[in-house]
């Protein structure tokens, strides 16, 4: 579970860091185009970015089921509103896999970590 729990904050933290520290990047994986004003940049900065970040290092060093069980909530938030783009604005199959890959983190993230 150890094992797991560290993958899973170290998974959020490589991600995080590719939002905050590479956005250009990040937004074309997800479609994204830079607008106006660099306001787009913050925002997958923030968003998809150092929040992952602190995300997973708050798991890290709080080392406590409550700690990795809220790493599963954000990624289960993640894959609600993946699942309602995929419902109300359109299908591909990379939503999917995003959706699929949110999901299953989320699920396995909760289940080791919450009590039964």
């Amino acid at each position: 579970m150890d094992i797991i729990n560290t993958l899973i904050a170290l998974i959020s933290i490589g991600l995080g860091l590719l939002g905050w520290l590479a956005p250009r990047y990040t937004m074309e994986v997800v479609d994204l185009r830079p607008g106006l004003s660099p306001m787009g940049f913050g925002e997958v900065r923030a968003a998809s970015g150092a929040l992952f970040v602190g995300l997973g290092a708050g798991a890290l060093l709080l080392d406590t089921p409550l700690g990795f069980a809220m790493i599963g909530f954000a990624w289960g938030g993640a894959a609600i509103g993946r699942l309602t783009s995929l419902v109300l604005d359109g299908q591909t199959p990379k939503k999917w896999l995003f959706f699929g890959c949110e999901a299953v983190v989320a699920a396995v993230a909760l289940g080791l970590n919450l009590p039964a």
